[in-house]
């Protein structure tokens, strides 16, 4: 089912490319999601044959995406993420909860079995932490800033969920549900708003923001 929404690329150099993803395109091919993907569509239309990702970002998540150009620097650019050497932030809309104290970090033991659509908390050493804080709410919802330190799957919308305030528009937390493959109504209010880190190759300090706004909280319009 082809995903109705572009890629725009932020920044292009040498090793390095970085794009803004739009809700519902998958990172990379998987499962039944092979063709309609950020990784197909670029090796398409730039003509980068043996571009790779560094890291991923959910199918349902828009925002910040960096490729690597270079097959020679996969591996180092990729170290960046495993190391949690990139500085990373989300935005995001959910419920406001004003007995809920922000800021706090989050941390918990997240599973994800193969199979099963929801990852879950289990008791145990922790494995994943978030920083959560409010910015701003109106109309009884709350614009988040989220800042994960790890990287475990659907990390941000578990935490959220088990704060009490799950994502706006989020099909799998706090219940499971079944949406059309071609319904792009309610997009997850989740945005990778920015990546920042020092370049391990050629030693720049590097900091990519997203140009996207999350539809449930738009950009306030300039005075004419």
């Amino acid at each position: 089912m082809p995903v109705p929404f572009e890629l725009e690329v932020l920044h292009r150099d040498e090793n390095l490319l970085v794009v803004d993803k739009p809700h519902f395109l998958s990172t990379t091919p998987r499962g039944r999601h092979v063709t309609e993907t950020a990784l197909v569509r670029l090796r398409r239309d730039l003509g980068l044959r043996e571009l790779s990702p560094a890291h991923r970002l959910d199918r349902l998540t828009a925002g910040v995406v960096m490729f690597v150009i270079r097959p020679e620097h996969r591996s180092t650019y990729q170290s960046l993420f495993q190391d949690r050497a990139v500085r990373k932030e989300y935005e995001a809309v959910a419920r406001h909860d004003p007995g809920l104290t922000l800021p706090r970090t989050v941390r918990s033991r997240i599973v994800k079995e193969r199979g099963v659509m929801a990852a879950r908390e289990v008791a145990g050493p922790p494995n994943s932490e978030s920083r959560v804080e409010l910015v701003e709410h109106r109309g009884g919802l709350g614009r988040y800033r989220l800042r994960p330190v790890t990287g475990r799957t659907h990390q941000l919308r578990v935490h959220m969920n088990a704060l009490g305030v799950p994502i706006l528009g989020d099909p799998v937390y706090p219940v499971v549900g079944d949406p059309a493959p071609d319904d792009f109504s309610e997009p997850l209010q989740l945005l990778a708003r920015e990546l920042a880190f020092t370049d391990p190759v050629t030693g720049r300090e590097h900091r990519f923001t997203s140009r996207r706004t999350l539809r449930s909280w738009p950009a306030p319009e300039l005075p004419s």
